[in-house]
């Protein structure tokens, strides 16, 4: 069963929906930003490649030693925008080149990634990556990494910014 669509008035071919994980600090303000992406049919914020495959809390995940990533799942369709065009959407919210946080947001669960699920993914992603690395003085930090467990985060963390207009976000809307 698929998720809500949040992109209403946009008419979605469901067999061409492909699935991402991106990691990219603080999930609420990454899961607003990208599910505004025409495109993107729908996120949802939680935790992924942590040391144990085993669902964690966010109090777990604030105590910085379950190895988990605030992550947020996409589900896009690739006849809408192709997953380069969503990986350079994605990279104009974080900073690729600093390691376990972004903005104020400090600890290994803050680090940027983007978990794949398909070979396919892997290479676009390492091919994005060397191509954007002329672009930044400092090496570009971000995982490219298989998702190996991913969680969904408790649901006052789902559609946080949605829910709390005034709330913390790292990124500049």
């Amino acid at each position: 069963m698929l998720p809500e669509n949040k992109n209403k008035g946009l008419e979605f071919d469901k067999a061409n929906l492909k699935e991402i994980y991106l990691a990219g600090g603080c999930f609420w303000g990454v899961d607003a930003y990208i599910e505004r992406i025409i495109g993107v049919y729908s996120t949802e914020s939680g935790y992924a490649n942590g040391f144990e495959n085993k669902p964690i809390s966010y109090e777990e995940l604030c105590k910085g030693h379950t190895g988990f990533a605030e992550t947020v799942k996409v589900l896009y369709d690739s006849t809408k925008i192709s997953f380069e065009d969503l990986l350079k959407e994605f990279f104009k919210i974080i900073d690729p080149t600093t390691l376990n946080r972004q903005a104020g947001d400090i600890g290994t669960q803050y680090r940027t990634g983007i978990y794949y699920v398909n070979d396919t993914q892997k290479h676009i992603a390492e091919n994005f990556i060397k191509e954007q690395q002329p672009n930044y003085i400092f090496p570009i930090v971000t995982e490219v990494l298989p998702i190996e467990s991913y969680y969904r985060a408790e649901e006052y963390h789902q559609d946080y910014l949605e829910k709390n207009p005034n709330g913390y976000c790292h990124i500049n809307f």
